[in-house]
């Protein structure tokens, strides 16, 4: 059975950070590019960052770049997001996809219909 699990969310004061965990069953993850997406109440989803297969080539949103980093370990099959300098607007429910391996040569790396693969979402609320 595939799936994807994902953890770590939690509450945070602004500017603390948290680091979600992507793991995957039931398929090798290192065959697909792995995308982070979130989504706010009354907002649409949107694509915050995403690795290719091999955690050669990645992309961040402008507003979390700086602040948010992207890994794999290919070997745990688990991709990493650490997010750092957390601000309210972070505030979300956080998903991991997983999506064709050379998706990230594309330019539809952040297109959520590319994505074979969700997780349940995991909540992110930066408060104090």
């Amino acid at each position: 059975q595939v799936q994807l699990v994902e953890s770590g969310g939690g509450l945070v004061q602004p500017g603390g950070s948290l680091t979600l965990s992507c793991t995957a069953s039931g398929f090798t993850s290192d065959n697909y590019a792995i995308g982070w997406f979130r989504q706010a109440p009354g907002k649409e989803r949107e694509g915050v960052s995403c690795i290719s297969h091999s955690g050669g080539r990645l992309y961040y949103l402008d507003s979390v770049k700086g602040r948010f980093t992207i890994t794999r370990d290919n070997a745990k099959n688990t991709v990493f997001l650490q997010m750092n300098s957390l601000k309210s607007e972070d505030t979300a429910v956080y998903y991991c996809a997983a999506g064709n391996r050379d998706l990230l040569y594309t330019t539809n790396y952040y297109n959520a219909g590319q994505y074979d693969y969700w997780g349940q979402g995991t909540q992110v609320t930066v408060s104090s």
